[in-house]
């Protein structure tokens, strides 16, 4: 059997399967030493030509018991993610989980998704797991979604043994909370936390973001006010703090407004403050602000560096602007400033994006020349260029110098690959490297994935389909967002299936979500076309409710 062949099998255990064609990987010569990892366990595979039979090596010694269980953040490709802060991601380093809370995360989610909601409380008693409070904050991350579920378990939570309030429970539930705008409930929880001595800034950072996201800018600068009141100090990393949420959540004009109100009032500017908002602006693509905020840096004694590089850079590229990126790019270099990671796969995907596929090929080996390692985000900006020209042979070529190297591929790799093909409309390849994700060790689909492949099916009126993969995803505890439901429910109502279009409706509200006005304007209509006006008028009430009628504790 030939190495390609092979390759695709490796993910499944070695198991024989039938052969994907879709995911051959390029003969490769030599005698490769394929490092196969899972939770339990490290080995090694040597082929020695493409006619042999595989040699399975295990090491005496198997991989560090502090290995075993880690909960693995996913990689992010870098492209289009701030470089001042990472709101989401910054507290949330990796955690190392013990198998026994590792299971029962899982546990608890699954049994949450696929539970009905007036008995939450009996279906978590029955699932027999031991509360602690590691076990309480991984629960309610994989909960965000969920605010009403996250809420539900928390209260049963809180009364079991093992239980301890801290302040990354509370903000993991107030996170959950804000998504679906309880405000009220979340200021509740500001309370307790206050009554424990368990505030932080922190807590007021995650209401600012969830108002700022929620269009509510007004009542994020006034929760940003609130933390003086609650007797802490602001700073000015809390000042650019807000101003990045702002920026973030597409209000950087009001982020501006601030900065020059306050500016030398209430907090002397530095270059991060400055970089925030050349960022915004970049997002904005509004190139002529963003070069007014250069200017008044430069006046200010601020000299660019590489974050601020970056930023530009990734502004002109987001732009279309192409040739003055790289420009921007020789102009650091000449002035000694080396560039990141991070500007490499900013170019390397922007040029990819536009076809310029051998200005992206130069910049990927100069990155190498640099002497920066393998990572992740610059192989799949490398995969990005190459799917752009559809170059299906190399992007897989890359994938398997991924797996050479020891840095993926991760799920945003096959999230980059699925969109190409489903965007070429290559609707059967995509599907089938959909389904060898979950079995691939760190490619794990995430909600994003799951998302892809509904509106896929969705788009291509096979709702049966989407049904198949929405069931796959709840089976395995990941939780849909309001963007699914109503991908799911619109897809519904265009094939006349009612009936489960109020079926999710109804799902969605016991999960707290709110439903966007134009997705149930659609299922109003097709409700009324169908002669079900008291139905229609039922789930209407239903929403008024759930609007009206704040969670309590």
């Amino acid at each position: 059997m030939g190495l390609s062949r092979f390759l695709t099998f490796l993910p499944n255990s070695c198991k024989r399967l039938n052969t994907n064609p879709l995911l051959h990987f390029p003969n490769i010569p030599s005698t490769p030493t394929l490092p196969i990892r899972s939770l339990t366990n490290y080995f090694l595979i040597t082929i020695k030509d493409q006619n042999s039979t595989p040699h399975i090596e295990i090491p005496r010694r198997s991989l560090p018991k502090h290995c075993l269980f880690s909960f693995y953040r996913q990689f992010h490709d870098g492209i289009g993610q701030t470089q001042v802060f990472d709101e989401e991601n910054d507290k949330d380093s990796d955690v190392i989980l013990s198998n026994r809370v590792f299971e029962d995360t899982e546990k608890v989610c699954k049994l949450l998704s696929n539970g009905s909601s007036s008995s939450i409380e009996a279906v978590l008693d029955g699932a027999k797991v031991e509360v602690s409070p590691l076990l309480v904050v991984e629960v309610l991350k994989k909960l965000s979604n969920a605010g009403a579920l996250a809420l539900s378990f928390f209260q049963w939570a809180e009364k079991k043994e093992g239980f301890k309030y801290s302040n990354e429970s509370y903000n993991a539930l107030i996170e959950a909370l804000g998504k679906i705008k309880q405000f009220k409930m979340v200021w509740n929880i500001v309370s307790d936390m206050k009554r424990k001595g368990l505030l932080s800034k922190e807590t007021f950072a995650l209401i600012t973001r969830r108002y700022a996201r929620a269009r509510q800018v007004k009542e994020a600068v006034d929760t940003f006010e609130k933390i003086e009141k609650f007797g802490m100090k602001l700073e000015v990393s809390d000042y650019n703090r807000l101003l990045d949420t702002l920026s973030k959540s597409r209000n950087v004009e009001k982020a501006q407004e601030l900065f020059d109100k306050m500016k030398k009032r209430r907090f002397v500017p530095d270059i991060k403050s400055y970089t925030i908002l050349l960022e915004g602006w970049g997002q904005e693509k509004n190139l002529l602000r963003l070069n007014e905020v250069y200017r008044e840096m430069r006046d200010e004694g601020f000299e660019p560096d590489v974050v601020t590089y970056g930023i530009i850079i990734n502004a002109h590229c987001k732009a279309g602007k192409y040739n003055e990126g790289i420009e921007l790019f020789r102009e650091m270099e000449a002035k000694n400033c080396k560039p990141s990671p991070h500007i490499f796969c900013t170019l390397i995907n922007g040029l990819g994006s536009e076809k310029r596929l051998v200005e992206a090929l130069e910049f990927f080996e100069q990155s190498k020349a640099y002497g920066f390692a393998p990572e992740a985000p610059t192989y799949n900006a490398l995969v990005g260029a190459y799917c752009s020209s559809m170059q299906m042979y190399d992007v897989y070529r890359v994938v398997y110098e991924m797996r050479k190297y020891g840095v993926g591929p991760n799920s945003r790799t096959y999230d980059i690959i699925l969109h190409h093909l489903i965007n070429a409309q290559r609707t059967k390849e995509a599907y089938s490297a959909f389904q060898r994700m979950s079995s691939e060790l760190g490619c794990e689909p995430t909600v994003s994935t799951y998302e892809i492949i509904v509106r896929m099916f969705c788009n291509e009126e096979q709702v049966d389909m989407a049904i198949r993969v929405w069931d796959q995803m709840k089976a395995k505890g990941v939780l849909p967002g309001m963007h699914m439901f109503s991908t799911l429910i619109n897809c519904l109502c265009r094939e006349n299936k009612l009936d489960d279009a109020c079926k999710y409706f109804q799902e969605m509200l016991d999960k707290g979500i709110r439903p966007p006005a134009p997705m149930f304007s659609n299922l109003k209509q097709a409700l009324i076309d169908d002669g079900r006006k008291d139905t229609a008028l039922i789930l209407a009430q239903k929403i008024d409710k759930l609007r009206k009628t704040p969670l309590v504790r």
